[in-house]
C-alpha cells in the first residue's frame, strides 16, 4: 500500500473516531510526518545543504522520544530530497540505524515538549538551558535554527496525548 494512503487512512481513521494518539507513538509520529511536508520552512530551507548533507544514504533520521516514557519508545523521521524539496518519506518507530555525524536524537520531558511546540522558547534556550537534550551534528543545527524551530512547532501543531506513553517499540 502506497505510504501517502496509508498515512490518509491513519489520520481519518484517528479524527473519525476522535481519538488523539499519544504524544510521540508511531501513529503520531506519522502525522507529524504529514505536518513537515505542509510546513515551507522545513520543506524549502533544509532543501539545500541540510537535507543532502548525510553521507551518500540519501536520507537523514530524526529521532525523538518523551525523557519520561524512557528511550525505548524512539520514534523517528526519514527526511529525503524529493523534487528539490526535504520531505519526510516516513515517521514511524524506528528502522535505520541513524549515524550521528548525519542524523540526530532529541529527547525531553513530554511538558518540555508541549512548552517547545507551543513556542514558549525556541531551540537556543531549550538546550542552553538543558530542557532539551540533543545528539548529532550540533553546527549544522545551529547553522538551521529558524527551521529547527519550526520542527519543535510541529509538536504543538500535531495534536497528542500525554497522559499516557507510546508503546515500546
Amino acid at each position: 500500500m502506497n505510504r501517502l494512503l496509508l498515512t490518509a487512512m491513519l489520520l481519518f481513521c484517528g479524527a473519525a473516531s476522535g481519538a488523539t494518539p499519544v504524544l510521540m507513538a508511531d501513529e503520531w509520529m506519522a502525522q507529524a510526518c504529514t505536518a513537515w511536508n505542509g510546513n515551507p520552512v522545513l520543506t524549502r530551507e533544509l532543501a539545500d545543504k541540510w537535507v543532502r548533507n548525510d553521507k551518500k544514504r540519501g536520507y537523514k533520521i530524526v529521532r525523538m522520544y518523551r525523557t519520561d516514557c524512557g528511550d525505548g519508545v524512539q520514534v523517528e523521521m526519514k527526511i529525503e530530497e524529493r523534487d528539490g524539496r526535504a520531505t519526510c518519506t516516513y515517521g514511524g518507530k524506528p528502522q535505520g540505524t541513524p549515524d550521528y555525524d548525519v542524523d540526530y536524537l532529541m529527547h525531553a520531558k513530554s511538558e518540555r515538549w508541549i512548552e517547545m511546540g507551543k513556542g514558549e522558547y525556541g531551540p537556543m534556550r531549550a538546550m542552553m538551558f538543558g530542557r532539551l537534550q540533543f545528539t548529532g551534528p550540533m553546527m549544522e543545527a545551529m547553522s538551521v535554527m529558524g527551521p529547527f524551530e519550526q520542527f519543535l512547532l510541529l509538536i504543538g501543531q500535531v495534536p497528542g496525548d500525554t497522559g499516557s506513553c507510546p508503546a515500546g517499540n
